[in-house]
């Protein structure tokens, strides 16, 4: 019973992070263009990618014209993978900051155009740690596996939380910047209008008294 609730808890956790871990596709690319894919990562996390050009025969060598620079950057520009003329390859790195990280496929131009179909795999955090090899080399129990899991998870939830409390408290300094500079903006608006019309009541009481009219 113990080891069902267990697998429950492993599983329901897994679900809530599952969508923000990995991202598994397959997509088309013309010769001559470039496609870039984001992932928002934490910093610290570990990111794991694979990309594959499929092959248009089967059993055959891929065409001189199916191949592709790859290049995956930080938030702030800096290189972590770069593969030059490839048809595949693999990625792997821990973050060093939080933001989106982008991978950019470009495919060579050729004439006639060809179109190219491309797998891509990308997955960060939790997802991105391969159990079935930490159980062959441990020869760990099944147990023992899932509460490691479980542990990951939850850790990874915990920062996620705290990720999201920071941007929380971000936008909320950046609201009270907003309304600051809004308030003060009024005010001098409001300032500004009455100046105006102070200088039309002392101008139009001169031009009265000009005039004889007061």
């Amino acid at each position: 019973m113990c080891g069902l609730n267990l697998g429950l808890i492993v599983i329901m956790i897994g679900l809530v992070v599952e969508t923000e871990t990995g991202e598994s596709m397959r997509f088309e690319l013309d010769s001559g263009k470039t496609k870039c894919i984001a992932e928002d990562i934490k910093a610290n996390a570990m990111t794991v990618g694979k990309y594959s050009i499929v092959n248009p025969s089967e059993g055959q060598p891929f065409p001189d014209s199916h191949k592709l620079v790859v290049r995956v950057s930080s938030p702030k520009g800096n290189n972590y993978h770069l593969g030059d003329q490839v048809d595949s390859g693999t990625f792997a790195f821990t973050a060093a900051e939080s933001g989106d990280y982008t991978t950019c496929f470009w495919a060579n131009k050729h004439k006639p155009p060809v179109k190219m179909t491309i797998e891509f795999d990308w997955k960060s955090g939790v997802a991105a740690k391969d159990w079935s090899k930490v159980a062959t080399k441990g020869q760990v129990e099944t147990m023992e596996i899932e509460l490691k899991k479980l542990y990951d998870t939850v850790s990874a939830i915990h920062e996620e939380m705290f990720y999201l409390r920071e941007r929380d408290e971000e936008m909320q300094e950046l609201n009270k910047e907003t309304n600051s500079k809004m308030a003060t903006l009024s005010s001098f608006s409001l300032l500004l209008c009455l100046s105006v019309a102070g200088l039309q009541i002392w101008h139009l009481k001169s031009f009265f008294e000009r005039k004889k009219l007061l």
